[in-house]
């Protein structure tokens, strides 16, 4: 780490110090006890030796990591989760939270008036992650319409195909277009066949960061009636970025009409992991939540966040890291958080002209990105060269600590921008792929190319 980041972690210590005596300062009227001892000296040590074992990472803080969807917490963030973890809340019932779930529940409020939502008219809560966010909300459509079939792009999130199977749910992938997104001719052609319940519309796919087209799919919904489902779980927040292309855009303001929609603050929310959302249009859908305990929720009146959820004990320090970093920074078009999204799709829009331009070494994918996602190909002669110079280039670059990611890719993602031999190709090649989901990565574009091109050299 650089001598200003480490400094910059040092203040915040100092800052979490100060939080723990005001947290410390609520309790002081209760009778003292005597903790269970711990040995400082062995703790340090472990301590000691797990960071060096935590040295065998790649360095996903630094703007030279451009490689998985891997975004560092806020510092608002990290202090929050360490100071609730002081107290340890469970989010499950009122007894294990109470004030971690209030600040649960005025944080999903905010994520919720992103696409327009408002409380009480819609049903929502944190979970560890966005596949179980997912679970929830193909097991609500499982309920709604039982025996009927989920489809989703064949570019959409695998664990959707997962999912569906541990639900005991038909599901069927359908066909992508040329930019990655779910194709409208192949889903109405289903779509006529009937027995479809649910459609999962992926808004920021994992591969490329493609945005299904959502205006159309709800069209097709009002013709065919099914549950639509908007996994935003990578690409939600992006509805807060004021530099998206046109058809992306026109997705992202009808998000709100979809069903249920899931977002992962753990993503772009700059939250530690584990930290996803669901969010129900239709707050009735927590009938389906009802369960007898005969413990855990008679403390209170309130609503338990149990109550409305298929998972039980769950951190409330996500909700409380989640709560601090969106009063650092609201949730709000033209804000600062906004404007870390935007530099975010510059860096890839600049990237992507880059490798256009470098004909001789790349190929450039067909699409433009739409989010903070690039793609491309290794000029070669045919599939088999091109997958194998790319190869070389992840590894020749990860020496020099610019750490690309690989993808398995459909050729025709590539093939219009003219790459002469591969044009003529049909399956998939092994690309290059970056998500450039720091606001750094603007401001590091240029020494990332410089290691990219000397890598293809």
């Amino acid at each position: 780490m650089s001598a200003t980041r480490t400094q910059l972690d040092a203040d915040s210590l100092a800052i979490l110090r100060r939080a723990l005596e005001k947290l410390d300062a609520g309790f002081r009227a209760l009778p003292p006890f005597e903790s269970a001892p711990v040995d400082a000296r062995a703790m340090e040590t472990i301590l000691l030796e797990a960071a060096g074992r935590m040295q065998d990472n790649f360095p996903y803080f630094h703007p030279l990591y451009a490689g998985q969807m891997l975004k560092p917490p806020h510092p608002i963030a990290r202090l929050a989760y360490a100071l609730a973890m002081y107290l340890n809340p469970n989010n499950h019932a009122l007894d294990g939270g109470r004030a971690s779930s209030a600040m649960e529940k005025e944080a999903v409020a905010e994520l919720a008036a992103m696409f327009g939502w408002k409380t009480p008219e819609f049903l929502g809560h944190l979970t560890s992650g966005g596949t179980f966010a997912n679970l929830e909300a193909l097991w609500v459509a499982g309920q709604l319409a039982p025996g009927k079939k989920i489809l989703a792009s064949e570019q959409a999130h695998y664990t959707h195909a997962r999912i569906s199977g541990v639900l005991k749910l038909e599901f069927e992938a359908v066909a992508c277009d040329d930019h990655a997104r779910l194709d409208l001719n192949a889903l109405e052609k289903r779509l006529q066949a009937g027995d479809v319940g649910t459609v999962v519309a992926t808004i920021g796919t994992t591969a490329t960061g493609s945005v299904d087209p959502l205006p159309e799919i709800l069209a097709l919904r009002a013709k065919h009636k099914f549950r639509l489902h908007a996994d935003a779980a990578y690409g939600g927040y992006f509805t807060l970025a004021g530099n998206l292309g046109r058809e992306a855009r026109a997705a992202f303001d009808r998000v709100g009409e979809c069903d249920s929609i899931v977002v992962d603050p753990h993503k772009h929310g700059l939250q530690p992991y584990g930290c996803g959302c669901v969010l129900f249009r239709d707050p009735a859908v927590g009938k389906f939540y009802k369960h007898d305990s005969p413990y855990t929720y008679f403390s209170s009146g309130d609503l338990h966040l149990g109550e409305i959820s298929l998972e039980c004990s769950r951190a409330g320090a996500a909700a409380v890291a989640l709560w601090a970093t969106q009063k650092l920074l609201p949730l709000t078009k033209g804000g600062e958080f906004a404007q870390r999204l935007e530099r975010s799709r510059a860096a890839a829009l600049a990237l992507h002209e880059k490798i256009k331009n470098e004909k001789e070494r790349f190929v450039a994918s067909a699409f433009t990105p739409e989010l903070d996602i690039v793609v491309w190909a290794a000029r070669g002669k045919d599939l088999a060269e091109s997958s194998t110079r790319a190869r070389r280039i992840f590894h020749e670059a990860a020496r020099h600590d610019l750490h690309l990611a690989l993808a398995e890719l459909p050729q025709r993602f590539f093939a219009p921008t003219g790459a002469g031999d591969l044009a003529r190709q049909y399956g998939t090649l092994a690309c290059l792929r970056s998500v450039l989901m720091k606001p750094e990565h603007q401001d590091w574009l240029e020494p990332i190319w410089k290691i990219l091109t000397a890598a293809a050299s």
